[in-house]
């Protein structure tokens, strides 16, 4: 019998008996909402996202829908702030509700792998038929658990030195890819109202952090090994030198990213080291950020004279590193695995291009290419435009040489305590600031060298 005739055989027998209307609406009304449940649509993937902004969101949902008209499958798109991922994660996973896919942040990949949250056999299995060696093996070591990978790599970014390539070339100086190549540009291009570098010197700013962690990752300083502390010696002796070199040749005060930014706009130094999201504003295409080395704040004079570095190299540590932030879709233990792995090959082969789109100037593309053309996405993401108040493709703004060399950074991408499974040790760490605050007694002249080592262990040793 159907919703509706059910309903129509209570009235009738209702209408026979007095008193009875409030009943019958009750009844009628039951009767309806049981007709709509049956009838509504689920999804049949759940995706959750940390890229909550509203015209990011736009874009992942139509890429939902443009993945059910392919396939059939419904993907539900579910914003979960970056701040709430770990608590929700871990609560859905004790109540058996993952969702299907999770868009992550490195931080996760291993300990979820370790907490049974996310199917490494899966996510595995996907890496190898989209192809391994179309990913940027940085991206891969990261993600390693044992033998497999634990999650997708989707897209990520390095941080790079961004140098004045003109400067250098006019003074015969090599790039600024070691510690060696910097020194020596400090000393050849500092004066006549030029800062030889600006260094982050403000101890209680993350950019610090990772400046730091940046410089100490390219000489082979690790501060973690596995269920532990790494003592430390002459790697981090050589690194706080050479940190102090480019700090002397800073400006004096508290620098941040605001400043070194600031002073690389109006031409007053040759060096820094930022974020990719510096490259739309290079090119006067934010507002907000205009460069001041000429009198044309939409000018992209400034972008035309910058390269950039992204792994720099210590005196002992030959390959170098480039510190990176990877982000990963993660299948879960309760997914619906066909449906789910389908979505993510999706995402990274037919609609990578759209899902690079997103953010394109902080979504390096961690998968170059497929197998019909090994570079097909590195081409693709060059040619998205970026920028605020006005839009350029990247491949418009910086030569093929640079656009390669910036996403070549995460073929070194490295971070503290990740191969180690220390990641969350290493965070607590670097969130402390100790390095930041020691560091800067050093560069202060207030502590020699050795006091400087000697105390980053002691601290250390708490952790």
């Amino acid at each position: 019998m159907s919703f509706i005739s059910l309903a129509d055989t209570f009235t009738l027998l209702i209408n026979e008996k007095r008193g009875k209307s409030m009943i019958k609406k009750i009844v009628i009304k039951v009767c309806t909402l049981i007709f709509l449940i049956s009838n509504i649509s689920f999804a049949d993937i759940t995706f959750w996202t940390t890229e909550v902004q509203p015209a990011r969101m736009a874009k992942q949902e139509a890429m939902a829908k443009d993945f059910e008209a392919k396939t059939g499958i419904k993907v539900e798109v579910i914003p979960v702030e970056e701040k709430d991922l770990g608590t929700r994660a871990t609560a859905a996973a004790a109540a058996g509700d993952l969702p299907d896919v999770i868009y992550h942040t490195l931080q996760y990949v291993l300990p979820w792998a370790e907490a049974g949250i996310l199917d490494v056999d899966a996510n595995n299995a996907v890496v190898k038929e989209l192809g391994k060696k179309t990913f940027a093996p940085g991206a891969l070591n990261m993600a390693k658990k044992g033998s497999k990978i634990a999650a997708v790599p989707v897209d990520g970014w390095t941080q790079m030195v961004v140098y004045r390539k003109d400067l250098f070339e006019k003074a015969g100086l090599e790039p600024p890819t070691s510690y060696e190549n910097i020194t020596k540009a400090v000393e050849a291009l500092s004066g006549d109202g030029m800062f030889g570098f600006v260094a982050a010197t403000k101890t209680d700013e993350n950019f610090m952090s990772q400046v730091l962690e940046h410089v100490l990752l390219a000489n082979g300083v690790n501060v973690v090994k596995k269920d532990g502390i790494r003592k430390q010696g002459k790697k981090l002796k050589a690194s706080l030198e050479f940190y102090k070199v480019i700090a002397n040749a800073s400006p004096p005060g508290e620098l941040y990213w605001k400043q070194s930014r600031e002073l690389y706009f109006a031409g007053k130094t040759p060096m820094i080291i930022w974020s990719p999201f510096i490259m739309d504003e290079l090119a006067g295409l934010r507002d907000s950020a205009p460069p001041t080395i000429n009198s044309d704040p939409t000018s992209s004079e400034l972008a035309s004279k910058t390269g950039f570095i992204t792994n720099l190299k210590g005196p002992n540590n030959n390959k170098g590193a480039a510190w990176a932030d990877v982000r990963y879709f993660g299948i879960t233990a309760d997914a619906d695995t066909e449906e789910a792995s389908a979505f993510i090959k999706y995402s990274m082969d037919e609609g990578y291009t759209k899902t690079l789109s997103i953010a394109p100037e902080g979504k390096f593309p961690v998968r170059r290419g497929n197998s019909s053309d090994p570079e097909a996405f590195t081409k693709a993401w060059s040619k998205l435009p970026v920028g605020v108040d006005r839009k350029a493709p990247l491949s418009d703004l910086y030569s093929e040489d640079v656009i390669n060399n910036i996403v070549a950074g995460l073929d070194k991408a490295q971070r503290w305590g990740v191969k180690e499974g220390e990641l969350s040790r290493a965070s607590k760490i670097i969130n402390n600031k100790f390095i930041n605050r020691i560091t800067r007694l050093y560069v202060d002249g207030q502590i020699d060298i050795d006091q400087a080592v000697d105390m980053i262990n002691q601290k250390l040793s708490q952790f």
